[in-house]
């Protein structure tokens, strides 16, 4: 079999990127992810130099890899993880924040990770709290999220940061597009994309830089770069509609590489065309207890989750 050859350098490549037609040695392949995720920052106006932003880490391949990818290009990038006590029988999330940890001390020594462990500052993990509040009617996938974008908000906003970044790749963009598209679900369709200002008070500007990047490309990066990270999947995630719409996207981009980018790419466009009405904005109240933004009287939905299920 003929070997592959970088395009830049024609050393012997390390990936071949088909949607782009491009071969690419280790160095030029680093090279060229950087240069990638530079693009995306510049072109959706995510952030300056003289933001601080607070990388949403979860011991994964994309978060670690986006950290790293942050921190290479100069900007002042701090981690955040947030323990939410899964076990699912591989200690999970022990796991995880062990990886986190050892990225942090052993790769970047001066970048700040902060650590939450809600069960610690709550009194009870994501499957306890779910088994109490919900009494089984939602998925643990719903409470976690619930929790996970309280607490990110929360601490990007109360540590002074003036950016959240998270580690969604494309694959991760076009799975929740798909099903969006499938279901007409207009609001959310609306609110997707790379960057949500920070548009009323209490609000962290979230962005995403590596939504054009694959999650081949991800994974390819940490490993030519040396990036340790948790491999298992989230005991959670068995199941979840999301890994079924990869699978369907994956089978399509097989035929035709590129389709997945397209895709994602030519939704943004007919987005900033005004295919899509913009959601109208609800008013919003500071919660009686966190102080957070919510649209409910009292509570917010975070602060009800530890108040136990109704009586109705």
């Amino acid at each position: 079999m003929k070997r592959l050859r970088c395009r830049s350098c024609g050393e012997t490549a390390v990936i071949n990127l088909r949607q782009h037609k491009l071969a690419l040695c280790e160095v030029h392949f680093i090279e060229w992810m950087h240069t990638q995720t530079a693009r995306a920052i510049r072109k959706y106006r995510m952030f300056g130099p003289d933001d601080r932003v607070l990388v949403a880490v979860s011991g994964g391949k994309d978060s670690l890899s986006l950290w790293d990818i942050l921190l290479s290009l100069g900007y002042r990038a701090d981690g955040l993880y947030i323990d939410l006590g899964i076990d699912g029988g591989i200690g999970y999330s022990t796991a995880s924040r062990v990886y986190a940890e050892k990225f942090a001390a052993d790769r970047w020594p001066d970048a700040k990770l902060h650590v939450l462990d809600i069960e610690k500052s709550y009194g009870n993990s994501i499957g306890g709290v779910t088994r109490k509040t919900m009494r089984g009617r939602e998925r643990p996938c719903s409470v976690c999220g619930l929790i996970k974008r309280h607490e990110m908000n929360r601490l990007a906003y109360e540590f002074g940061y003036s950016v959240l970044a998270t580690g969604h790749n494309l694959d991760d963009e076009a799975a929740v597009l798909l099903g969006n598209t499938l279901h007409w679900n207009s609001e959310y369709l609306g609110r997707q994309a790379p960057v949500l200002p920070e548009d009323r008070n209490g609000f962290a500007r979230k962005v995403k830089p590596l939504c054009r990047l694959y999650e081949r490309e991800m994974a390819a990066y940490a490993l030519v770069s040396g990036i340790a990270y948790i491999q298992e999947e989230c005991p959670y995630s068995v199941r979840a509609t999301s890994l079924y719409y990869k699978e369907i996207l994956n089978q399509m981009e097989g035929r035709s590489p590129g389709t997945k980018l397209n895709f994602y790419l030519d939704f943004l466009r007919a987005r900033e065309t005004g295919l899509f009405r913009p959601f109208e904005a609800v008013e919003l109240r500071g919660c009686e207890r966190c102080g957070q933004p919510t649209a409910l009287e009292g509570l917010c939905a975070f602060c009800r989750l530890w108040e136990g299920p109704s009586d109705e």
